[in-house]
């Protein structure tokens, strides 16, 4: 089992930053990749970002350049700072922790969510 826990929401005005946090505890060790996902009222939740335990990053087109993923595994803590914020962007933010395993012949993932966080940005 995963516990995720985020924070770093808010209200802030197009064209400014936030930072999102997102702690992981639990079965840490066994987590292959972290994320952020997005869900805005009436929309499907959208991949954001997403890395990986060797570092390797993965972004959405809208939020390229503008957004950025890092991951410290100490503190087993993923980031996404998000600068350059349109009101576009406004939605419920929610991490996400994939453990991938072997079982019945194929690889299955197994995945956790944070409760989600609000991000609100104003024209």
């Amino acid at each position: 089992q995963v516990q995720l826990v985020e924070s770093g929401g808010g209200l802030v005005q197009a064209g400014g930053s936030l930072r999102l946090s997102c702690a992981a505890s639990g079965s840490t060790s066994s987590i292959n990749v972290m994320g952020w996902y997005r869900q805005a009222p009436g929309k499907q939740r959208e991949l954001v970002a997403t890395i990986d335990n060797g570092g390797s990053t993965n972004y959405a087109d809208s939020v390229k350049g503008r957004f950025t993923i890092s991951r410290d595994n100490a503190r087993n803590t993923v980031y996404l700072q998000m600068n350059s914020l349109k009101p576009e962007d406004t939605a419920v933010y929610y991490c996400n922790a994939r453990i991938r395993y072997y079982f019945g012949g194929t690889y299955r993932n197994r995945d956790y969510w944070g409760q989600g966080t609000q991000v609100t940005v104003s024209p």
